[in-house]
């Protein structure tokens, strides 16, 4: 983009009050490239006949504002779908499968809050949670790694491949464009909390349980 283009749409985006984010083209920018791998481990839970509530517990222990099922509902499950479709032809198996049972719903119209049945069923703009049975099962530290450590991996190597090129910058956009748990300060900063060693190792552990979506990209070699 024209340098003095840029200028401008940075400009106009400040006076409306929201975090510029320059990012180089590329399939799903930086937020949709983050947020899928969470909402699509999700529901690969599901298959695992993980509870919803379970799934929307852990993240919710880890900070976020909500879960990733009900957040697949609000977003709609016919674009998520049809994002998920978008990036693993890009990205191939670095992301979790979709379920043939998610087309299956939004072949049928179940395509969440803006049809008044998802995952959950929406009234008046909010998730009935109130006929779900009670969770009987606490979610799991692994539960909760499954979740979140794809987001950090994935702000890694949109870092590496140069589409954004401010680790901080990174941390904000996905703190303001997905809800990420904001006193973690982003997952890039969240991983420098933890322990980079500690991430790559959590991530190869769950790449010998669970397969090569959880592969740490090689640009942990050189983040700090």
């Amino acid at each position: 983009t024209d340098a003095q283009l840029l200028k401008q749409a940075l400009a106009f985006v400040g006076a409306i009050d929201r975090l510029p984010l320059p990012v180089k083209s590329s399939p799903g920018f930086l937020v949709n490239r983050a947020l899928t791998p969470y909402m699509l481990e999700a529901m690969l839970m599901l298959d695992e006949k993980i509870d919803k509530s379970v799934i929307d517990a852990a993240a919710k222990k880890f900070g976020m504002p909500m879960g990733p099922i009900e957040l697949a509902d609000q977003v709609g499950l016919d674009i998520c779908l049809d994002v998920g479709d978008m990036l693993r032809s890009k990205f191939g198996d670095l992301l979790p499968p979709t379920p043939a049972w998610l087309r299956d719903k939004v072949a049928r119209g179940e395509l969440g809050r803006k049809s008044g049945k998802g995952f959950y069923v929406w009234k008046d703009g909010k998730a009935d949670t109130s006929s779900d049975p009670p969770a009987t099962t606490e979610p799991t530290a692994e539960m909760i790694d499954r979740l979140i450590l794809p987001m950090s991996n994935v702000c890694v190597a949109c870092l590496r491949e140069g589409i954004v090129d401010n680790a901080d910058v990174v941390d904000g956009a996905v703190i303001f464009g997905t809800g990420y748990a904001p006193f973690r300060g982003g997952p890039l900063n969240y991983a420098r909390t933890r322990g980079v060693e500690n991430v790559v190792a959590t991530l190869d552990a769950l790449t010998d349980k669970f397969g090569g979506r959880f592969a740490p990209d090689a640009g942990w070699e050189t983040f700090k």
